[in-house]
């Protein structure tokens, strides 16, 4: 399948395996998907090869910031029907406690867009939405277009 097959199959089955599947990081850490109406909820299961502290165990900072990175590329991806993966400019994190080795889950939240670059708020957490273990902001280019 093309690319654009892939997103039209994603977008009107809610399946993102296919899509996930051509993304080799996010097959590599493990990134799935689940549509729940219009949101989108973002998982990351448990997996002794995204540890960073095996000690407490405690899964890596660069996955976890990988991983909401992703999220927010898909996220943006499938709410402006793009056809090909939009482009990082900025990305902040703010790591708030421990992600421990079990499952982590993220929402992407569409802050502001303009006509060439999108603003995207992304929450991460395991126990409770109420204690998120990271939140970030990551701007994207949606023109790829030399000015």
């Amino acid at each position: 399948m093309t690319t654009p097959e892939v997103l039209k199959y994603t977008q009107e089955t809610g399946d993102f395996a296919r899509m996930l599947d051509g993304i080799p990081y996010a097959s590599f850490i493990g990134l799935q998907c689940d549509r729940f109406g219009d949101d989108l909820i973002f998982r990351l299961p448990p997996k002794d090869a995204n540890l960073g502290n095996p000690i407490l165990p405690a899964v890596h900072g660069g996955v976890i910031g990988g991983f909401m990175e992703m999220a927010a590329a898909i996220y943006l991806m499938m709410s402006q029907e793009t056809l090909r993966m939009p482009k990082i400019v900025d990305f902040s994190l703010d790591y708030l406690r421990a992600g421990l080795n079990r499952e982590i889950f993220a929402e992407c939240h569409l802050t502001r867009q303009g006509n060439r670059v999108a603003n995207v708020m992304i929450t991460a957490w395991q126990k409770s939405r109420s204690q998120p273990i990271a939140t970030a902001r990551a701007h994207f280019l949606l023109d790829d277009k030399e000015t």
